[in-house]
């Protein structure tokens, strides 16, 4: 029972009194900015913030310390890799995924900047003007402050990739998440490059920063490589870049920052973060001694990050920052209707499934959603199949057609491909109607996403009678943080806003690490004192030393 502590053993007698008097021990564990030290004295343990005075009686040798345990200060800013959020200009190593079809909205966005974190706009599944609708409006609200915008891959439309591109390059986007790439193209490459140039001092600066999400190895080397030379060279033909951006371009990494995605909500390869995080950190040295360059890299997490044990362990084993995402579409930023949100405050681990993807639906991708009040996943599994199975709609046998037709499509085939041609005329995409007239295969494809594409906008609007299809994003993280959060005034979505909840896993982070560290040298602490539940932004502030500190907030930061 007894553990070896520094340079002493904690008595039985000394453990109880510490385990039965747990309000100081819980003020001094939560009181991050201030360092713990733990001295026995004749009537037990005692913990300070104040460097104890040499032990009378003993010689001031190395051997004999002033204390017998000791947690450093661990300020929310010291957390993860201090080269992130000075590479961003941040103060908390947080960021807010950027949640597809503008879910990740302008307010989410605006609420991580002015918080000292940074959130990335869900430009994915948008059209164009809409997503210019938000850099303009980001742009003009926040200045110079951290924000970026996602670019996912569009394996099916490289035209729609380069356009969205080329519009964040004209409006001055300084950052991009590049999500569900599985090689580099050349729009990626267009943006990291563009603009390359050496300072006054002969330094390579690169005005475009990628956060690439990744989750497999051979994807993550790839965006840790300088950009490819064949691409580079490409672009150079093309005249899109000048010849000193292409040379430069052999000195910088495709992404400085990698967040290493596990089992996460959407586009997820269900990868376990204890086994995922290690190895993307080695491939982070082995490419830095590989190529030599001048900035550090950086390893993030995400996946399952949604308590305070979640967001200590990210940190202890390295991640230079978290990123969350399921648990902030419940947050009162997040543009999705308030009955998503709803459901989503009531979901459990394992109310998650695996669905086929709208965006790249013919090559078998899946994203994870919530199976909890809707059928979704379910039906567009069933789509899938016929569609793998089938070379024409026409070739389904007719009872399962019908069925399509009037509980899927709610309307019949023809119309629904009237309806899917309609959609990708506005969207300047020609290419796709003319493989679909020539192809029945691919037009039944289109006919097929078309479903899965509404079905998310569906829950973003919250329409009713379409709620069995809601296609909601989703991972476990969801369930494990309303566990935590429960009979809290977190409970309900009407008080979950992304920055508190970001906050809250950040001191939780801090304090369980103190705890941790303690625990490893022998101190038994009381298992309500190392407890953290939700806690208010305010309290969370002061406690961090960026608020005054109110006395009873100190006896009990609860």
């Amino acid at each position: 029972m007894v553990r070896q502590a520094v340079n002493t053993t904690l008595t039985p007698d000394m453990e109880n009194q510490l385990m039965t008097r747990p309000d100081p021990v819980r003020s001094a564990l939560f009181q991050i900015s201030r360092p713990i030290f733990v001295t026995k004295k004749n009537n037990g343990p005692h913990m300070s913030h104040d460097l104890p005075g040499p032990r009378s009686g003993k010689a001031e040798t190395s051997q004999a310390l002033p204390f017998d345990a000791f947690a450093p200060a661990i300020p929310l800013s010291a957390l993860g890799d201090p080269t992130f959020t000075a590479r961003h200009h941040l103060k908390y190593p947080y960021v807010a995924g950027a949640m597809a079809n503008g879910i990740a909205s302008v307010e989410m966005v605006q609420a991580m900047a002015k918080n000292g974190m940074i959130g990335f706009f869900g430009a994915g599944g948008l059209s164009l003007s809409k997503i210019e609708q938000a850099v303009i409006t980001l742009t003009s609200r926040l200045k110079d402050a951290p924000f970026g915008f996602n670019l996912i891959h569009s394996p099916t439309d490289s035209d729609l990739e380069t356009a969205t591109v080329q519009l964040y390059l004209n409006h001055g986007i300084r950052r991009i998440s590049a999500a569900a790439f599985m090689r580099m193209t050349p729009a990626l490459v267009y943006y990291r490059i563009k603009g390359l140039h050496k300072d006054k001092n002969g330094q390579v600066k690169a005005p475009n920063q990628v956060v690439a999400k990744v989750s497999r190895i051979e994807v993550a080397r790839q965006f840790f490589a300088p950009p490819p030379r064949k691409l580079v060279h490409l672009l150079l033909e093309k005249k899109w870049i000048t010849q000193e951006e292409a040379d430069l371009s052999r000195c910088i990494p495709m992404a400085q920052d990698l967040t290493a995605e596990a089992d996460s909500g959407g586009h997820t390869d269900n990868r376990p973060a204890l086994a995922l995080l290690p190895t993307m950190l080695a491939l982070k040295q082995q490419c830095m001694d590989e190529y030599h360059y001048t900035d550090p890299l950086c390893v993030g997490l995400a996946g399952g990050i949604a308590t305070p044990e979640s967001a200590a362990a990210a940190f202890a084993m390295g991640a230079a920052y978290i990123l969350t995402g399921s648990i902030n579409q419940s947050c009162v930023e997040a543009d999705i209707s308030d009955d998503v949100k709803t459901l989503l405050c009531q979901a459990e681990q394992a109310d998650m499934a695996m669905a086929p993807a709208a965006d790249m639906f013919e090559i078998g991708a899946r994203v994870q959603v919530l199976k909890r009040g809707t059928l979704f996943a379910m039906r567009a599994e069933k789509l899938y199949q016929l569609y793998r199975t089938h070379a024409r709609f026409e070739d389904i046998p007719e009872k399962q057609r019908r069925e399509i037709e009037t509980q899927l499509l709610k309307t019949d085939f023809e119309r629904a491909w009237q309806s899917t041609r309609a959609f990708f005329e506005s969207r300047h995409l020609p290419a796709q109607i003319q493989k679909a007239q020539t192809d029945p295969k691919h037009k039944m494809a289109l006919v097929f996403r078309s479903y899965l594409g509404q079905s998310s906008r569906w829950a973003i609007q919250g329409i009713l009678e379409r709620k069995m299809d809601y296609q909601i994003w989703c991972g476990p993280a969801m369930g494990a943080f309303n566990q935590w959060a429960k009979n809290s005034f977190l409970a309900g979505p009407e008080h979950r806003k992304t920055a508190d909840l970001a906050l809250n896993l950040l001191l939780g982070a801090s304090v369980t690490l103190r705890a941790m560290m303690l625990k490893t040298q022998g101190v038994v602490l009381p298992p309500s004192a190392t407890a953290v539940h939700p806690m208010k932004k305010t309290d969370i502030l002061a406690l961090a030393g960026s608020l005054p500190q109110t006395d009873s907030m100190a006896a009990d930061p609860m």
